[in-house]
């Protein structure tokens, strides 16, 4: 959707959509089902946890699409939990055993295998420079989903998932506007990246975030974070759609990628008490 939506909405404008609409889901939901919102207290944490986990990445993945293919995208979105657990080590200074650290390590290669087998797809002068640029783009946005992870499990303990989800994506929007409107404006519309817009708004956004927040009152964090590993999958299906080729590296990439991360997430098992929160 992004990779469509890109075509006449700049990227700021699609993450200011995105958390909009979605946004404004959440708070029908949140009214009708009687949640509740944050305490003021947490405002600050509030919205350094809108601008990493929302206002930040969803910008970014628009960005890094415009020249790198959503397969790709996928792969590099699924290192998310590789970063968490080198952050949690760095600061926390969590202990590690040696399956943690080899899942590391096998998820890495999977993801430069990805990168080297896609980047050589065509003409290396061609790509290097604006897919390298997508790519690092891509990872600062996964590195900015860990850090807001991590956040969350220290600052966040107790507070209602669907109020906390609710208040992220309302002030990312803040957070956005002025940023979209004093820079490039979308040019002509269209039918399919409105389209594009309103799917990820609604579906990737709202959709998505009520049924992550269900799904956590009926399994445990360590079951749920199991969706990262569909998502180059799914990356992989969606870019056949895209006309984006994939060749044997790149989905030689993707189980190596997988591997790695069931490797590392069944040696490091949070506690089940512990904050999730979602990502779009």
């Amino acid at each position: 959707m992004m990779r469509v939506a890109v075509v006449t909405f700049p990227p700021v404008w699609i993450s200011l959509l995105r958390c909009a609409l979605g946004a404004s889901l959440l708070w029908a939901v949140l009214l009708i089902g009687g949640y509740t919102l944050p305490p003021r207290r947490l405002a600050p944490w509030l919205l350094l946890i809108a601008m990493l986990n929302n206002a930040a990445p969803f910008t970014f993945f628009a960005w890094g699409e415009r020249t790198v293919p959503s397969n790709m995208a996928a792969v590099l979105n699924a290192t998310v939990p590789i970063w968490t657990l080198l952050f949690s080590v760095l600061i926390y200074r969590q202990r590690t055993g040696r399956g943690t650290v080899a899942g590391v390590l096998l998820s890495f290669a999977g993801v430069v295998i990805v990168v080297i087998g896609q980047s050589g797809g065509g003409g290396a002068h061609a790509v290097s420079a604006g897919m390298l640029f997508g790519i690092v783009i891509i990872v600062l946005a996964s590195v900015s989903y860990a850090i807001a992870t991590l956040i969350a499990k220290t600052k966040f303990q107790g507070v209602d998932p669907m109020g906390l989800a609710t208040t992220q994506l309302s002030l990312a929007t803040a957070l956005l506007l002025p940023v979209a409107l004093a820079g490039e404006h979308p040019s002509a519309l269209h039918a399919g990246p409105i389209g594009a817009v309103v799917v990820l708004g609604f579906a990737g956004s709202g959709v998505a975030y009520i049924l992550y927040n269900h799904l956590l009152e009926e399994i445990s964090p360590t079951q749920l974070t199991a969706v990262t590993y569909l998502m180059p999958i799914w990356g992989l299906f969606w870019g056949l759609f895209a006309d984006e080729s994939i060749g044997i590296s790149a989905c030689a990439g993707v189980a190596v990628t997988i591997a790695g991360l069931v490797l590392m997430n069944g040696q490091a098992k949070p506690a089940d008490g512990q904050p999730v929160i979602a990502r779009g």
